[in-house]
């Protein structure tokens, strides 16, 4: 996190509008604590019940994405408890669908998306997520982002990094935004910050589908 302290706040600046430094902590603590939150909730879910919700928005995104086949789709590799979509990912490229997954070239800079396919080589990259080895950089058309917690206007929370605001912001152009999470992510707000970009749509581990009109 920044350091609230410091007399200078261009730090703080966002498409050059100046951010409030108590506002800006008060929120980052919001945030912390209820990554905790979650994350706790997260750990508690029974494996079966995680599957069963991957299940779920897997079936939902069948609805969401009719047409697969010709698309360059970005999804993600799970870890601590994320939904696992990889069934439907093997699924999506058997119909002809590129798919692409997020690689962190440099930390606090937007990640890359590199070409996946089943039974391809893999590495570990940051924090140990597993990563394509062969480095192939595509643009995706659709972006299927893990949820910690989603609030009503389509704000994300995530793990606090802020890889994928800065990514979808410094893509050429944005592509459709999905969000996918648990049933119990829901949030009435995140306090959103100048730079939260938010999900076009989002779909939560009950089937709920929501339209954020982003």
């Amino acid at each position: 996190m920044t350091d609230d302290s410091s007399p200078c706040f261009a730090h703080l600046l966002a498409a050059g509008q100046p951010v409030d430094p108590e506002t800006h902590r008060d929120v980052a603590r919001f945030r912390k604590a209820e990554r905790a939150r979650l994350m706790a909730a997260r750990r508690a879910l029974p494996a079966d019940q995680l599957r069963k919700q991957s299940n779920i928005v897997a079936e939902a995104l069948e609805t969401l994405i009719p047409s697969r086949g010709g698309q360059t789709l970005a999804l993600y590799w799970p870890i601590r408890g994320e939904l696992d979509l990889r069934p439907w990912m093997t699924a999506a490229h058997e119909q002809g669908a590129q798919i692409a997954l997020p690689v962190v070239v440099k930390k606090d800079a937007p990640v890359a998306f590199h070409r996946w396919e089943p039974g391809c080589a893999m590495t570990r990259g940051v924090w140990n997520i597993p990563v394509p080895q062969s480095a192939e950089p595509l643009t995706p058309d659709v972006v299927i982002a893990p949820l910690l917690g989603i609030d009503a206007a389509g704000y994300r929370l995530g793990n606090g990094g802020g890889y994928y605001d800065r990514t979808l912001a410094a893509l050429p152009r944005l592509p459709q935004v999905i969000g996918v999470g648990h049933d119990f992510c829901r949030m009435d707000t995140i306090f959103p910050m100048p730079w939260d970009v938010p999900m076009q749509q989002s779909i939560l581990g009950d089937g709920s589908l929501m339209d954020h009109g982003a």
